[in-house]
């Protein structure tokens, strides 16, 4: 089932990065397919630990029967409290993919993709409250916009959140190629694809919160990498690798890194290399490689 759940992106040059000790204990905070964990399960000995977390219950049927491994059905910002569940309170190396999933993407049903018509959901977790369709149907002129411009990055995201207001007041809007048809006049057929996929973006980001969890997760990395252990950290859009490069360079998201007294910078991470992307022969054999940017840092 794995290859078909997901297709792993830089899977030997994040996995690399993570500079695996045999003994040591590791966390895969994303794990889909499985991917990834596998290949850490590979360089890991008798005595290494791999715990792994995902909110989605669909990662549940990939889970490896390894005595060595245990996944967590969790989203992972709540990394450091789980793993202190399980007596953990320090690991030799954390890795993230913060895609989405091929599954979640190719599942027509669970709204993701801008191919399939579907219920406006694109909810990780299916138990969430909040789906496309709150998003879509109930927020202000303005919050919609805001989500929009901010994670879409779009120019005329107040024109696009007006037109959508105006829609649903005549019907609610509940699927996806409802939305397409509401949307049709910003919608040129040679960038029909590009802004649509920047709207189902913005939308998904908002249905997760996924900024707010990205925060909240690397936030506990320095707490919970011990000296030495590593950071290995997959990203797909400016959004996430800004916040990913700011943090390991300041240890914060905004502003200049913290000094001391003699004017020493003070800083939990320090970056290993330079940023990764996929090779061109990766990106023929998985075209949804092709925006990946890998960031690998260190605990000092």
């Amino acid at each position: 089932m794995t290859r078909e759940y997901h297709n792993p992106v830089l899977l030997q040059e994040s996995v690399d990065g993570l500079n695996i000790k045999e003994d040591g204990v590791y966390v895969d905070v994303t794990f889909g397919g499985g991917g990834h964990s596998k290949e850490i399960l590979k360089r890991l000995g008798e005595g290494g630990k791999l715990f792994a977390f995902d909110q989605d219950e669909d990662a549940l049927a990939n889970a490896i029967d390894d005595d060595r491994f245990q996944l967590i059905n969790q989203n992972f910002q709540f990394l450091k409290q789980f793993l202190k569940f399980y007596g953990i309170r320090k690991v030799d190396g954390i890795l993230a993919d913060f895609g989405v999933s091929s599954h979640q993407f190719d599942e027509a049903e669970r709204g993701f993709s801008i191919r399939f018509d579907a219920n406006l959901d694109m909810r990780m977790n299916k138990n969430s409250e909040l789906s496309a369709f709150e998003v879509v149907n109930s927020y202000s002129q303005e919050a919609l916009s805001s989500v929009l411009f901010q994670y879409g990055e779009l120019r005329n995201a107040n024109a696009v959140a007006k037109t959508i207001v105006e829609a649903r007041l005549q019907a609610p809007i509940k699927t996806t190629d409802q939305l397409k048809a509401v949307l049709k006049r910003f919608l040129p057929k040679m960038k029909e694809n590009k802004i649509l996929a920047q709207i189902y973006q913005a939308i998904r980001i908002e249905v997760n919160q996924e900024i707010e969890v990205l925060k909240e997760f690397l936030l506990q990395v320095p707490e919970v990498l011990d000296r030495g252990g590593r950071l290995s950290l997959i990203s797909y859009h400016s959004l996430e690798d800004r916040l990913v490069k700011r943090f390991i360079r300041a240890g914060k998201f905004e502003g200049e890194p913290e000094k001391d007294f003699y004017g020493n910078i003070n800083v939990p991470l320090k970056k290993v290399g330079g940023l990764i992307v996929p090779s061109a022969e990766e990106i023929a054999r998985n075209n949804r490689a092709r925006s990946a940017k890998l960031r690998i840092a260190e605990r000092i």
